[in-house]
């Protein structure tokens, strides 16, 4: 591919015929990329208010890209990505972080851990951390402080308008909606968010041959229901696959990982975690003290950029005849590879947020995820593992494809969800923006 870059003033653009289009376009999410008219490339606010100009007055969709981690459909319209407008500034003395548009959570962490102050970050550090906080968060600490949404001081954003706005409490709605709301009523710019005082914790993952610990799974059902605010945990079943960049003694096994952070010293985490442990010796243990910065070692996600799908369900509840189930349908047998991973919730996840925001759903007490890499048709398989489960609602940011409307609005309380309607098309009559899940 030939051709020289364009500008628009001084902003980066890129078009089909530009070299480093497909770089620009692709995220991490590798599954049916953006195809866009043009790409923008944002370094400050004022770049933004020009993409959205741009689109605005050519009559063309937008669509914001920082990771790329939640992408689920493309558009052909104008892509805006914000991986060159990353800061992230701190105020030790407030406890709170300023954070661009563009900036990973791995870079919102290396900036607060040396004040020994840590943001209410995800499980994997490559994604946006705007993006995450306005689809509610649900991170390593949620259950001891609630959703990253909850804690959210400020927002700065560009309005389909194209007008930048500073949005704070005293704007109730807007405030309201953009925390939990998704990218439905403007391109954030930068959000102030709150930190907490935690410079280390103890977390890590005990690894179960389900072939040999059969029980892995409802042991870590039955734990859940007896554990306090300082545990946020996990569990992820799936086949590993057998390959040399495996560790060994994960290669080609049926594992349940038991992913585990504690807000505690190690000793009294390790009494916390001894019903697991009962559970005989894992395969694999990687738990002990973490300073917060390598926080990411506690769930050790995959880092290479690949296709993927997946859908969630919110439950009130974990029955153990529907977890039993997972092993079989999700397991050797199924016949594409398939993750199964459960989040307790709960908690301050469940209490309502000093400043009311949108995010909706709190009464789950479990987030039930199915994913699969690759580019098949899932969505028999997926619906097969999913069919025993009874669902009171989803989250969005744990939703790797496409959702009809209906399935958006369970996401929401309904009288959340009209409010929600109401003002993104107040904001948003013509539908400029595109967000991954639109209202």
């Amino acid at each position: 591919m030939s051709g020289r870059r364009s500008t628009v003033g001084a902003m980066r653009t890129w078009t089909p015929e530009t070299d480093g289009y497909d770089d620009q376009r692709t995220g991490f999410q590798r599954r049916d990329p953006h195809r866009p008219a043009r790409i923008f490339g944002a370094t400050n606010a004022h770049d933004i208010q020009k993409a959205v100009r741009y689109a605005r007055d050519h009559n063309l969709r937008l669509a914001v890209q920082a990771s790329g981690h939640g992408h689920t459909t493309p558009t052909e319209g104008v892509l805006l990505t914000t991986s060159g407008f990353a800061g992230v500034t701190v105020d030790p003395a407030q406890q709170t972080a300023t954070i661009q548009a563009g900036a990973t959570w791995q870079q919102v962490v290396a900036a607060t851990t040396p004040y020994g102050l840590a943001p209410l970050s995800g499980s994997f550090p490559g994604v946006g951390a705007i993006s995450y906080t306005l689809g509610g968060g649900i991170g390593l600490m949620a259950r001891k402080y609630g959703f990253a949404a909850d804690h959210v001081r400020r927002i700065e954003l560009v309005t389909p308008d194209g007008e930048l706005r500073s949005v704070t409490p005293d704007d109730e709605e807007l405030f309201w909606a953009v925390r939990g709301g998704g990218g439905n009523f403007g391109v954030v710019t930068e959000l102030e968010i709150g930190l907490f005082e935690v410079s280390t914790i103890a977390g890590g993952s005990l690894y179960y041959d389900l072939a040999i610990t059969p029980d892995a799974l409802q042991v870590w059902r039955e734990w859940t229901a007896t554990v306090p605010e300082e545990i946020t945990s996990a569990v992820s079943a799936l086949v590993i696959p057998d390959l040399p960049m495996v560790p060994e003694p994960l290669r080609g096994k049926h594992i349940a990982q038991l992913q585990l952070c504690v807000l505690a010293d190690l000793a009294t985490a390790e009494q916390l975690i001894a019903p697991l442990r009962a559970l005989g010796e894992p395969v694999m243990d990687t738990f002990g003290e973490l300073p917060y910065a390598e926080s990411s070692r506690i769930f050790a996600e995959p880092e290479q950029p690949h296709g993927y799908r997946g859908r969630n369900l919110l439950l009130a509840e974990l029955d153990p005849v529907a977890l039993s189930t997972v092993p079989e349908l999700a397991g050797p047998k199924a016949p594409a590879m398939c993750v199964v991973g459960i989040r307790h919730l709960g908690g301050a996840l469940s209490r309502p947020p000093a400043i009311p925001n949108a995010v909706g759903r709190r009464e789950a007490q479990y987030a039930l995820t199915v994913l699969s890499p690759g580019d098949e048709d899932f969505s028999a398989l997926h619906s097969s593992v999913l069919e025993p489960w009874t669902s009171i609602g989803r989250q969005l940011n744990f939703s790797f494809g496409p959702l009809t409307p209906d399935e958006i609005a369970e996401a929401y309380e309904p009288t959340d969800f009209e409010r929600l309607r109401k003002l993104r098309q107040q904001l948003d009559p013509t539908g400029l923006l595109q967000p991954n899940h639109a209202i």
